[in-house]
């Protein structure tokens, strides 16, 4: 059975405080999701996820798909707490509590500076099957929502993106690629789309002592 290192997401807000339960022991062919090795023990209900961005790349919300216009970060955490991991293979589930950004700068015409990036209405529901896909879904009847605060020649500009949904691939890493936005609110200055990519590596379990890789299989 082919197995890959998991990061699971979130896509998100201001760090949240949660409640970290021990793991226990179990056999790495039990469950989805492991940690520290594909052979290591199983990762607990109620263990907490994190990642950043991996080492050398950045995240951006571009004004076309593919496109190098937009905003780019070069910074970005995510966390999770982990809210079931049955037998593999199977879909382990999470929910996603947090999503940070700093360190953005922006090359639209007429923006000087980007004041915040930031993540609302979490938690949302994230899914990791075992074939490596990660699918992030808001509470029924919401949208997954970013709100993009921008210094312009016209003065500060609010900008509000929203999805139904993200989609992300999970090998060694987290990959978000060209993930769609489309403005709900905003002056003429915000784009009428952001396409959403980052790579986050690798995941850990916060919830261990030593903060070990975590895998899914």
């Amino acid at each position: 059975m082919r197995r890959y290192p998991l990061s699971a997401l979130a896509a998100t807000a201001a760090l949240t405080t949660l409640a970290l339960l021990p793991a226990t022991a179990a056999s790495a062919d039990s469950a989805v999701l492991t940690y520290g090795s594909a052979a290591g023990n199983a990762v607990s209900v109620g263990d907490v996820l994190t990642a950043s961005l991996a080492n050398g790349t950045t995240a951006t919300l571009a004004t076309s798909s593919n496109g190098t216009s937009g905003i780019t970060c070069t910074a970005s955490t995510l966390s999770a707490t982990v809210t079931s991991n049955p037998a593999a293979p199977g879909t382990a589930t999470e929910s996603a509590t947090s999503q940070t950004f700093s360190g953005c700068t922006s090359n639209v015409f007429g923006v000087s500076a980007v004041q915040s990036v930031t993540v609302n209405s979490m938690p949302y529901n994230t899914s990791a099957a075992s074939d490596g896909t990660v699918t992030v879904t808001p509470a029924p009847g919401s949208a997954i929502q970013t709100t993009v605060v921008l210094s312009t020649l016209l003065g500060s500009v609010t900008c509000v993106y929203r999805a139904p949904s993200l989609s992300a691939v999970s090998t060694s890493s987290l990959t978000f690629t060209n993930q769609a936005f489309t403005k709900a609110s905003g002056s003429f200055l915000c784009n009428s789309k952001g396409y959403f990519t980052a790579i986050y590596a690798p995941v850990a379990d916060s919830s261990v002592s030593g903060s070990p890789a975590v895998y899914t299989n």
